[in-house]
Parts: structure tokens; sequence; C-alpha cells
């Protein structure tokens, strides 16, 4: 009984190694910001799924991808992630985009 049913750990990665996968077309980049924000800047070639209408069943086909849930800082993303249990994402960009900011990453507008 112990075990079942329960969710994988939430797994972070850094700004630079998922600019890496990004890179190397090994990630989808779902950034779960408000439309206004993504509109700011995003994670180029990343998709806007809101937060606040965030659908689990309307993530991407990944195919052999990771997908990778980002946000400002970091606590939008733990958030969609934690609504994640009946798909296989179970990853977010440690820090949001202030630390793919802070590191100096293309940001696409």
């Amino acid at each position: 009984m112990f075990g079942f049913g329960k969710k994988s750990p939430v797994r972070e990665v850094s700004a630079g190694e998922l600019h890496t996968m990004v890179s190397n077309g090994q990630a989808v980049v779902v950034d779960v910001r408000e439309p206004g924000e993504f509109a700011g800047g995003h994670i180029p070639g990343a998709i806007n799924l809101p937060l606040s209408q965030f659908d689990p069943a309307q993530l991407p086909a990944a195919e052999g991808k990771t997908v990778v849930l980002n946000c400002a800082g970091g606590v939008r993303s733990a958030k969609a992630l934690a609504k994640c249990s009946d798909v296989p994402v179970d990853t977010h960009l440690a820090g949001g985009m202030g630390a793919w900011n802070s590191a100096g990453l293309p940001v696409e507008k």
C-alpha cells in the first residue's frame, strides 16, 4: 500500500542545463506565467499555458523530450507540477525566468 499512486519527486534543472537541453532538442518548455508576462520575454520556443487556466491535458506531446515547466521564480511552475499527477511531467526550471535572465541566456519576445 505504501508508495501506491505516489508521484515522482520534482526534478529541478538549472538555467544552464535547460539551455543545453533546448539547444540539443531534448526539451519542450512550457511557461506557466500569464500572457502579458510571457509576451514581455520568454525562453525561445516556449509554449504559454498560464497557471490560472492550467490543464495538464493541454501539455504538448513531447515524444522523447523532457517537458520542463517554468515561471518567473519557480513557485508557479512547482504548483503546476503538483497538478500533473496523471501525466509524465516532473521537471521545472529552478529559479524560473529570474535565473534564466541572470545567466544571460537568450530571451524571445
